[in-house]
């Protein structure tokens, strides 16, 4: 990994700020592309509290070099800082040092946006809605499902380097809506090669944690919405508790879809529910029989116009100015969906 130092990367301004990072945009002088610079929250630094999000900087690198430089919807790592002081760089007074990682700059928009831009009437969902619950349109060229698929990709790739890639919800995915692809704008939260993750008290987390997350986050028991704002809102964005209550909770949502979805989710999730899936092929076999029903269930909708119109509509709101924070150009990138 490149050892680099601040003074090469112009800084732009904030883009956000997680429990874990706080985020940076810059421009990289030697190359005049848009980068990130990802630090530990000052909050944490000047309370000496960061060593935590520090290790969990060493091993999402040491994740890049075995898998994240081969997937290609990982951004590419440039490089990361010494640890260092940074003060004067920030225009802070923290007086403790910290590493900075530096990474290009995703393009797209996130599925779901920062929660607190509902204050302004943002419909932050809009991106987990209209691409990857109810994709009713694609850019020519892409298959069905683009969303999916790329995760499921993603998540063979750092298994077969011995990793399972968590926290993968739709506030860390970023999407293109004019070539299909997307971007894990954070891929630190793994297991594997001697690193045991828990949360709170859902224990030691595995690949199965990925599993129900595809489920909660990515399938649609309901028919796309027949109004625009039906897309607004994001999709299940209750945290993860645990896999038995995600399991119970989404066996009571899929109750009520036809026979063959429900009865294909009800297996998959009972997989989940006993960690008993082998592979990620095993569980990619069972989602894409989930995705290919309700493709059909959706081809079949009596109000498929009705559906399509709003689609249509919502996907409207994304030339409003808000979205021009991201790498995104609305006018280029609309345009290029079909139908």
């Amino acid at each position: 990994m490149e050892t680099v130092t601040l003074d090469r990367f112009e800084l732009v301004g904030p883009l956000g700020s997680g429990a874990d990072y706080d985020v940076r945009a810059a421009v990289d002088r030697e190359t005049g592309e848009p980068v990130v610079l990802k630090r530990p929250t000052p909050q944490t630094v000047s309370r000496q509290m960061h060593g935590p999000t520090e290790e969990r900087t060493a091993r999402a690198l040491e994740a890049y070099e075995r898998a994240g430089q081969y997937c290609q919807v990982v951004p590419r790592v440039i490089g990361a800082t010494e640890v260092a002081l940074h003060d004067e760089y920030f225009g802070e007074d923290l007086g403790q040092p910290y590493s900075v990682r530096v990474e290009e700059r995703a393009g797209g928009i996130p599925l779901v946006g920062d929660p607190r831009s509902r204050i302004l009437r943002v419909p932050i969902g809009l991106g987990q809605n209209l691409f990857a619950l109810h994709p009713l349109a694609l850019p020519a060229g892409v298959h069905d499902w683009p969303i999916q698929e790329q995760l499921l990709e993603a998540q063979e790739i750092y298994a077969n380097a011995g990793y399972a890639l968590l926290d993968l919800g739709p506030h860390n995915v970023f999407y293109s809506p004019g070539t299909g692809r997307i971007s894990l704008v954070d891929a630190s939260a793994l297991v594997g090669h001697g690193v045991e993750r828990s949360q709170g008290n859902r224990g030691p987390q595995d690949v199965h944690d990925f599993y129900i997350e595809m489920v909660k986050f990515y399938l649609a028991p309901e028919l796309p919405p027949l109004d625009a704002a039906g897309h607004f809102d994001p999709y299940n964005q209750r945290p993860v508790i645990s896999i038995e209550d995600e399991c119970d909770s989404l066996s009571g949502a899929f109750a009520s879809a036809d026979d063959a979805l429900r009865d294909v989710t009800a297996a998959c999730l009972g997989k989940i529910r006993q960690r008993g899936y082998e592979s990620v092929a095993e569980f990619a076999s069972d989602l894409r029989e989930c995705l290919r029903l309700i493709t059909i269930r959706n081809d079949q909708m009596a109000d498929r116009e009705a559906a399509r119109e709003a689609w249509r509509a919502a996907l409207h709101r994304l030339s409003e100015d808000h979205w021009t924070r991201y790498r995104f150009d609305a006018n280029t990138e609309l345009a290029a969906l079909a139908g």
